[in-house]
């Protein structure tokens, strides 16, 4: 896929992730947004580990200035992003791009969120392990509606077109 078209991909899945934000679940000082999950996994797949995170990292910033996320949306997306992208990279397998989304955002991203929320935000609540379950929770929804849309789109014949 050539440059000119991945940039534009990458922003019409920024604009689907910023817009998607505006749905979340709250649980405790997290916003779950299954969205950015959904996304995560897309971009892992059709444009490789480094979209997905500049993609993250990209969104993460847009809904911390519109007010409509929190400082846990860096560590929550980014990490989810980058292991969903370099498992489908070396691997190439649906799957795995699905269980690197779950482990990178909810084991990777929910450890280093807790520094984030004690040290930055001021949390003085937060547990090593707490941002887990809830990461969890939020990216399953989101790698699930991923799966089923990229499979949908596999058999189609038009994920190869796209990634050509």
């Amino acid at each position: 896929m050539k440059n000119t078209k991945k940039l534009a991909l990458a922003g019409v899945l920024i604009a689907l992730a910023v817009v998607g934000s505006t749905f979340y679940i709250p649980v405790g000082a997290a916003k779950c947004c299954p969205v950015q999950h959904l996304v995560n996994v897309l971009s892992a797949v059709i444009l490789g580990p480094w979209y997905g995170v500049i993609i993250a990292f990209i969104v993460s910033i847009i809904r911390n200035m519109l007010g409509i996320g929190s400082l846990l949306a860096f560590p929550g997306s980014m990490f989810g992003a980058l292991v969903s992208g370099i498992l489908y990279k070396y691997i190439k397998k649906l799957p795995y791009a699905c269980v690197g989304e779950l482990l990178g955002t909810s084991i990777i991203g929910g450890i280093i969120s807790y520094p984030v929320a004690l040290l930055i935000m001021g949390n003085k609540n937060a547990a090593l392990f707490g941002f887990v379950l809830p990461f969890f929770i939020s990216s399953f929804g989101g790698v699930i509606i991923a799966a089923i849309i990229i499979a949908a789109v596999n058999k189609t014949g038009i994920l190869k077109k796209i990634m050509e």
